[in-house]
């Protein structure tokens, strides 16, 4: 055949030599595939050693000389061996035991919550007893009726007592209003009347610096002037004395001597009566007088 094959090839035209070819090769292919090989042998000694795993429920003290299964323990021929002991379900026996604990913990947790529960009800109750007699008892006495004489008495006291509040507000309201400025004036406005007060104190100072103090007393007091709107005086006080009673009455007569000041502007005498200007006076080795 292996002759005939090439020669069976070579004398066939040229077009039919490659599917001749591809017949033949499809041919020896589909016997090869109809060969059944087959290893008894091998086969039986792979499943004469497969084991299975199983769960048991008894323990042997000795081990099994051919194992065939698997267990979590050793069991030497436990039971009647003919028979099939093997456990019907996955689960273990004790699954069940497990579900009625579970139950008896969740029923005894029902008991102790409705016990609390009937323990918070009886405290409740027992603060809103507690809470009405203590209401009770915090109760004020029902006041004494007054006569009509005791009632005409009291509107009169009253009466009187609104009036004096009234005449107090009243005489509040009328009280002229005052600034108090030290050495430094939080607005311009009157900034500019306290610079040119200090001016006219120091050159009248000056001028009529005391003659009994020159070249013999020297000091500074803090003397406070207060001028009404019009630029009149209204109180000289000193707050600090000089410790020398001429150089205290010089301040006071330099005050007198340089008033009336100048009147308050419209910006300053819509919302103040009085400035109350307070500075320090100096009375210099040059006999002079200085503010500040």
């Amino acid at each position: 055949m292996a002759v005939a094959l090439p020669s069976l090839l070579s004398d066939a035209p040229p077009d039919r030599r490659l599917w001749l070819a591809i017949g033949i090769s499809v041919l020896f292919h589909l016997l090869i595939l109809s060969l059944n090989f087959a290893f008894p042998d091998a086969s039986r000694a792979v499943k004469d050693k497969a084991l299975e795993i199983i769960l048991v429920n008894s323990k042997a003290a000795r081990r099994p000389s051919e194992a065939q299964a698997l267990a979590q323990t050793n069991l030497d021929g436990g039971g009647n061996v003919d028979e099939n002991r093997r456990a019907k379900t996955p689960l273990p026996p004790s699954a069940k035991q497990q579900s009625g604990a579970d139950l008896e913990q969740k029923q005894r947790r029902i008991q102790e919550m409705e016990a609390r529960q009937q323990k918070l009800i009886t405290q409740a109750q027992s603060k809103r007893t507690t809470k009405a007699e203590e209401a009770q008892e915090a109760q004020p006495e029902p006041a004494p009726l007054l006569t009509g004489r005791e009632l005409a008495s009291s509107a009169l006291a009253m009466a009187r007592m609104e009036a004096e509040i009234s005449k107090s507000v009243e005489e509040y309201n009328k009280r002229p209003r005052k600034k108090n400025i030290g050495v430094r004036a939080d607005e311009y406005r009157f900034a500019r009347y306290v610079e040119d007060w200090r001016l006219k104190v120091e050159r009248v100072g000056t001028l009529n610096y005391p003659e009994a103090a020159k070249g013999k007393l020297y000091g500074s007091l803090i003397l406070s002037v207060s001028i009404q709107s019009d630029g009149h005086v209204q109180k000289i006080e000193i707050n600090r004395s000089s410790g020398h009673k001429i150089l205290d009455d010089a301040a006071r007569r330099i005050v007198q001597m340089a008033s009336p000041y100048a009147p308050f502007p419209e910006d300053i005498r819509r919302d103040t009566d009085i400035i109350e200007i307070t500075r320090t006076w100096s009375f210099t080795r040059q006999d002079a007088l200085e503010t500040r």
